[in-house]
């Protein structure tokens, strides 16, 4: 049992973030659902749907919302349907592979988080606006990745609107059309059955264009996520420490150079996709990435 509790902390350790994104999501699924149907086996089933909900979704009512800070980050964790984690995780691995490629984990990460934050926002206000959804206000709850796939989908689309995908019966398809394809299937489907769900797609989805067009013109939105993120990691003393030895002018500098070769090569490939690259560029990319 120790080699095995080894083994996976080891796979962690070695993990990038895209790897660690899929595996907290498949990890939180199995848990509760393989603990609710051994306990289903006792007649006393624990961790339903109804209990975690309650704790893990994000509601949409104010005034239970703020009895529950935690779920805008952990509803964005949440699934308890096999098919909606998998096209989730399925969708998250396409793009966010993608995504890792040209801007990196930590904006990887700091996109999913702040892609959903968005998504939530947009599902309570939708709730609270809009006479369509005045008699389930105070039950309603939202769960699943989707707001932050679709973010971090939106995100990749608007950086390489011509990149393209493989796909099974369709060909090579340019992944702007993609991009367009699942945002007029979300806006079609505001006022159905899932409704809220939906609305969240459109949130997460404006943040992933309004974040890359903000990173282009050299700003960028989840910076401050990034530092937090640093600082909170294992290594964030050690670099903080190592910074500090740089003299202030000589790292910024550094710095915003660096940050205009980055935004002069993003805008490149914007307009003329990635094979316009120099090599150099190529590179340069490439270590930016594991940088970043």
């Amino acid at each position: 049992m120790a080699f095995f509790n080894e083994n996976i902390r080891s796979h962690i350790r070695i993990s990038d973030t895209l790897q660690r994104l899929l595996l907290i999501n498949v990890a939180v699924f199995l848990f509760i659902r393989i603990v609710n149907a051994i306990s289903g086996l006792f007649l006393h089933p624990i961790l339903s749907f109804e209990d975690v909900s309650a704790f893990f979704a994000i509601p949409a009512n104010v005034s239970t919302l703020i009895q529950k800070p935690w779920t805008f980050i952990t509803y964005m964790f949440f699934h308890w349907d096999v098919i909606h984690l998998f096209f989730n995780m399925l969708w998250l691995y396409w793009m966010g592979k993608i995504f890792q490629e040209y801007l990196g984990s930590k904006k990887l990460l700091s996109t999913y988080i702040a892609g959903g934050f968005m998504g939530a926002l947009f599902f309570i206000a939708a709730y609270n606006i809009f006479p369509l959804f005045s008699n389930s206000l105070h039950s309603a709850f939202a769960l699943g990745a989707s707001a932050s796939v679709l973010a971090i989908t939106i995100a990749t689309a608007t950086l390489l609107p011509e990149y393209p995908i493989q796909l099974l019966f369709f060909g090579i398809v340019r992944l702007k059309w993609i991009a367009v394809f699942t945002i007029v299937l979300d806006l079609i489907n505001i006022s159905g059955a899932n409704a809220g769900g939906h609305i969240a797609h459109l949130g997460g989805a404006l943040f992933g264009f309004i974040y890359i067009r903000s990173l282009q013109k050299g700003t960028d939105l989840t910076g401050w996520l990034v530092k937090l993120f640093d600082r909170l990691s294992p290594s964030g003393k050690m670099k903080v420490a190592h910074s500090q030895k740089k003299r202030d002018e000589e790292y910024n500098i550094t710095k915003k150079a660096k940050q205009e070769q980055m935004d002069e090569i993003l805008d490149k490939i914007s307009k003329s996709g990635y094979g316009s690259l120099t090599q150099e560029e190529k590179n340069f990319l490439f270590k930016m990435s594991k940088e970043n």
